[in-house]
């Protein structure tokens, strides 16, 4: 890609599976979780100003310019690094919000990385990791764009080669939040911790689904109706429901079926897409 790219690519990841293994003394979770890089993605576009200002002009419904991902970020790589730089940010979402999806997570991560080649910064990867946790413990595994096994609070990774398949996501139509799944005196924090090796054999499963589900009863909808066709699980603390197909016709095939289910809901939204290792904005930033 150009220096003057303009338009830039923040994916969606699922999380395939989420343990928590201890509550730390500052209330943050210690936890192990896989994270897979999807083909759906937020579209930011970005354009240089000279006067230093940060400028939102679109941005996700529902979130004030001061709360935005976007500006957050580049106002924080901003007074990292002290450039007299701005910018002016555009977000069209794709990522459904309040989803697991990572949406603004990812958001923040390509507008780090857009600005530090359009201001010419140069940091590296571990710098612009450094500055995302401050706004979000996904944000490092979307700056350093490979799959991952991760550990902390999501910031330790160990890159990982998964499968690529494909995947058929439902996102009903409730928003969650993680500060509350996370708070939820029912939440199981004493999982065993468990080693790469050991996915291949078990720890696939997400504690988190149980508190979900009774907060938000059309989550566990989603998985039943799902799990009538495949093996159903959450992404981090939902509301996003998956299920993993070896080719495309087949997650297209499941796809049909559900939408003549009696108990689906037409306030869904439902897509199939591709799992990816290696970020698509990762690929992007690394053609010619």
């Amino acid at each position: 890609m150009t220096e003057k790219q303009l338009t830039w690519p923040a994916p969606a990841k699922l999380n395939l599976m989420l343990h928590i293994t201890a509550r730390r003394a500052d209330g943050y979770h210690e936890l192990q979780t896989v994270f897979q890089f999807l083909d759906l993605c937020d579209e930011i576009t970005v354009e240089l100003r000279d006067d230093g200002k940060i400028c939102r002009l679109s941005g996700a419904e529902g979130i004030a310019e001061e709360d935005d991902l976007l500006v957050r970020s580049a106002s924080a790589l901003q007074a990292y690094t002290g450039t007299s730089l701005g910018a002016d940010l555009s977000l069209t979402k794709h990522i459904p919000m309040g989803a697991g999806l990572g949406g603004g997570s990812s958001d923040a991560a390509t507008t780090l990385h857009a600005l530090n080649r359009l201001w010419e910064i140069d940091l590296n990867y571990n710098q612009l990791a450094e500055i995302g946790l401050s706004l979000g413990a996904d944000v490092p595994v979307f700056v350093h764009g490979f799959a991952a096994f991760a550990e902390g609070v999501g910031e330790r990774l160990e890159a990982i080669e998964l499968e690529q398949p494909w995947f058929l996501v439902i996102t009903p139509d409730v928003h969650v939040s993680t500060a509350e799944i996370f708070s939820d005196t029912e939440l199981t924090r004493d999982c065993p911790a468990i080693k790469i090796c050991d996915l291949s054999t078990t720890g696939w499963d997400n504690v988190c689904v149980p508190v979900v589900v009774k907060r938000y009863p059309e989550v566990g909808k989603a998985l039943n109706l799902l799990g009538k066709y495949s093996e159903s699980r959450m992404s981090g603390t939902g509301a996003s429901v998956f299920a993993r197909f070896d080719s495309l016709p087949e997650a297209e095939d499941v796809q049909q079926k559900l939408q003549k289910e009696a108990d689906w809901s037409a306030h869904w939204q439902h897509f199939i897409c591709r799992g990816r290792n290696k970020s698509p904005l990762h690929e992007l930033m690394s053609s010619p």
